[in-house]
């Protein structure tokens, strides 16, 4: 039996290929262990979408490195994909580019890494048992990689490859599994998950895709990630009207000016995405729509700039994701001229970052008062109880205050939305008091920043 400790950082996809990798290890009669524990093996899946998530992934190699001395260490992903000789020289015994990942536990068998020894100590090991409070509640899923657009800035469709789709029938299979192993929500996840089945020539293969997960009638929540605007048709919002979809999209702007959307070579306009996003509204009231935004490429000026902030405000987004645009080797856009100045870029960034707390409260509150179904996930002692995170339909973060003694976990519970708070908002759980007076939880939890998902390791 190995001992094997997995890390990732990065996109959803990434966390989803090593919970993939982590139930098929525990399978496999193998232990994952987190940090603190003594591993024998140590995988992490790095990341190269920015020149920050770079630098990240090579700290993260050192501190693995140092951490487990004795370990075998193993880098995938990304930036091993790309700077392989790089992380080798890090430490790493075993680097798999992006080809090999879907094989990567059996190339560690095949090198003798994950060899089962029958003497170790009389522990029985049992196969992956779903969610535990060491783990998520919810199961991001793989169902596509690669992506055929040609974004100019982007390094990872040079990273991943071209599109390619796992097969329906796989998909429907692992799906099954997860939900008999207790899972409440699969959250289907690629690099262009939009193309899903384009290539094998169905168009429509995503909701065709999405269709056949609902028509189980065993997931309890279905949840999709990032999905570019331009592969939505007005016919997807079809798959809205089962209650099981979680009326969430993440549909990614990077500028709301179109000659900087014309620079970066994104297949939308202002006038077609604010067209979709209203199409969206209106065929599922009270959906969120979150995306990304870039503040600095090549060529923006103070002009586009405010008309992209402009955009981005009158859209009503319910979150923003931030990046600030850094040169990318091997891009187009690194080689375009009249590069943002960096303090400018910052700057431009945090006016985004302003708008986004922002458009998160107003989103939020206006479901203050309502009732939700919440899935609860995490907890951590509080004082004379417990504190409790979870998440909405709407992928709201809900924190609520228990007895010391209640079991939440995995649960999906009606829940009062009371207020909201810089990250989230606060709820009480039907039926469930909480133990501290609510104005005076309120004014507290204002103090408090965020309550973000679980970092993404084992």
């Amino acid at each position: 039996m190995a001992k094997v400790r997995i890390e990732s950082i990065g996109c959803r996809l990434n966390i989803g290929e090593m919970e993939a990798v982590a139930r098929s290890l525990t399978g496999r009669g193998h232990r994952v262990v987190t940090a603190g524990d003594a591993a024998d093996l140590c995988i992490f899946n790095t990341c190269t979408v920015t020149a920050m998530a770079s630098r990240k992934s090579r700290q993260i190699l050192r501190q693995l490195r140092r951490a487990n001395p004795g370990a075998t260490m193993v880098a995938t992903g990304c930036y091993a994909e790309m700077a392989p000789d790089t992380v080798s020289e890090l430490g790493m015994d075993l680097v798999i580019g992006n080809d090999d990942k879907d094989r990567l536990i059996e190339i560690l068998e095949e090198q003798g890494l994950l060899a089962i020894d029958e003497n170790d100590g009389n522990e029985t090991v049992q196969p992956d048992a779903g969610p535990d409070p060491q783990r998520r509640t919810r199961a991001f899923l793989k169902v596509q990689d690669g992506c055929d657009n040609a974004c100019t800035y982007c390094i990872v469709t040079i990273a991943r490859g071209p599109g390619r789709s796992r097969a329906p029938q796989a998909v429907i299979d692992d799906i099954s599994r997860l939900i008999e192993t207790g899972y409440q929500e699969i959250i289907l996840s690629g690099v262009h998950l939009g193309s899903y089945g384009h290539d094998s020539g169905d168009q429509n293969g995503l909701q065709h895709l999405v269709e056949r997960i609902l028509g189980l009638g065993t997931v309890p929540r279905l949840r999709l990630s990032s999905l570019e605007p331009w592969d939505l048709s007005p016919n997807f919002f079809d798959v809205y009207t089962d209650p099981c979809l979680m009326p969430h999209l993440h549909l990614p702007l990077q500028s709301g000016c179109d000659a900087t959307l014309r620079r970066m070579a994104r297949k939308t306009t202002q006038e077609d995405y604010s067209a979709l996003v209203a199409e969206a509204r209106r065929r599922v009231p009270d959906i969120s729509i979150s995306t990304d935004v870039m503040a600095g490429f090549p060529g923006e000026t103070d002009v586009e700039f405010e008309q992209s902030l402009a955009f981005v405000k009158a859209m009503e987004f319910s979150h923003l994701h931030i990046f600030r645009y850094s040169i990318r080797e091997g891009t187009s856009a690194a080689t375009m001229g009249h590069q943002v100045p960096g303090p400018v870029a910052t700057e431009r960034s945090r006016q985004y970052h302003g708008l986004n707390s922002e458009v998160e409260a107003c989103f939020a509150r206006r479901f203050e008062g309502k009732d939700l179904d919440v899935l609860w996930e995490t907890a951590e002692d509080y004082g004379p109880g417990r504190r409790w995170s979870g998440l909405t339909p709407h992928a709201l973060r809900v924190v609520t205050e228990t007895a010391s003694d209640s079991d939440l976990f995995n649960q999906i519970m009606p829940t009062r939305i009371l207020t909201a708070f810089p990250g989230g908002v606060l709820g009480q759980v039907a039926g469930v008091s909480l133990p501290t007076m609510i104005e005076e939880e309120s004014r507290r939890l204002v103090t408090i920043e965020g309550f973000d998902d679980p970092p993404p390791t084992r």
